[in-house]
């Protein structure tokens, strides 16, 4: 059974080009992570048919929509998709009901038939009672929920989810991920999700696909890629210490002045990671058990959650989480030096 997506976004703008194959199931969440630049808005562009491909094809649920080498290109809004926005784009001058109604009557439905429909959305987002204002008196969680089920009102075979909760404060972006977890449970249709927040990926996403510089680096389930990371932009993602070097059994070397010693035993290329809870800091250097330690500098501090994150230089660049009590106790500031100490059996090697 082929994919309800089944693309490869091709998209040259000046000397960026995105180049990312995609395919999503019927029912599957895709969430597409990146940094800034790395072409996240271009593919949901292109997806969109607001940018059409300069090669490469896209066809959703078996239908080719967009083939440069067939010259065939279909408009927006001949294409099966919904789209939720980061700042909802509701239409101002219709109220929450009308909002709704507005992709099905596009779509053919006459007005009480679409009017029925937008109640029954709404009513599933938990609006019932607000189908009569304006998005002006709306929430912004309100007004969000309002702009999903405009996107769900249309059967979409693709929504299209573009940064959904990055402009809610933090409890009603907690709420409205957990309603938006929900519906995707109950959308048939394949969903990508475009966020920079690692948080709604995990929670909201059965796939992540990770890009960079318009290519994808890694492709796979939340736990293989939080366990594995293979870029630092994907280690920073998932919250981890990650170092690239050539293995010899349970030794791994970062460079010339650096070796880390892993649990596990291998051979040639390889990562090593550790999160910052596994970082140990000392003022002296510190006996006891076999682990790896080296002298560093304290290049910066900042509130991580209850703890510290600390920032050290020295052989090899780290992050380390610390209380604030062993913080005052180290008398930890910028330019201190200390001893930073990492269990081997508390790193992750595996073959780069």
């Amino acid at each position: 059974m082929s994919p309800v997506v089944d693309a490869h976004l091709v998209v040259d703008r000046g000397t960026f080009r995105l180049d990312l194959p995609l395919r999503i199931e019927a029912g599957e969440v895709v969430a597409l992570l990146g940094p800034n630049g790395a072409g996240k808005t271009t593919a949901l562009r292109a997806l969109a048919g607001l940018q059409p491909l300069d090669a490469g094809h896209l066809a959703l649920a078996g239908r080719p929509v967009d083939r440069p080498d067939e010259r065939l290109w279909t408009p927006p809004e001949h294409r099966p998709i919904g789209v939720v926005f980061q700042d909802h784009l509701l239409f101002p001058h219709l109220n929450a009901r009308d909002n709704v109604a507005f992709g099905p009557r596009r779509h053919g439905a006459d007005r009480r038939a679409a009017r029925r429909l937008a109640d029954d959305w709404l009513h599933r987002v938990g609006l019932g009672d607000h189908s009569r204002r304006k998005p002006r008196q709306l929430s912004g969680g309100q007004a969000q929920r309002v702009a999903l089920a405009r996107a769900l009102a249309v059967d979409p075979v693709l929504l299209l989810l573009d940064e959904p909760l990055a402009a809610l404060d933090a409890r009603t972006r907690l709420d409205t991920r957990a309603e938006l977890h929900r519906h995707l449970g109950d959308h048939s249709g394949a969903t990508l999700l475009v966020t920079h927040d690692p948080l709604d990926a995990l929670v909201l996403a059965d796939r992540l696909v990770i890009v960079e510089d318009g290519r994808v680096v890694q492709d796979g389930d939340a736990a293989t890629i939080t366990a594995q990371p293979r870029t630092d932009y994907v280690a920073r993602l998932v919250g981890l210490n990650l170092y690239r070097g050539t293995a010899d059994g349970h030794t791994v070397r970062v460079d010339d002045r650096f070796v880390l010693a892993v649990a596990e035993a291998l051979h040639g290329e390889a990562f090593v990671a550790f999160p910052p809870s596994a970082v140990a800091l000392h003022p002296h250097r510190p006996d006891g058990s076999p682990r790896n330690t080296w002298p560093a500098v304290i290049a910066g501090l900042q509130r991580h959650g209850d703890n510290l994150r600390v920032q050290l230089d020295g052989p090899i660049a780290v992050a380390a989480d610390v209380t604030p009590a062993a913080a005052s106790h180290l008398d930890l500031v910028p330019g201190r030096s200390v001893w930073a100490a990492v269990k081997a059996t508390e790193t992750r090697a595996y073959p780069a």
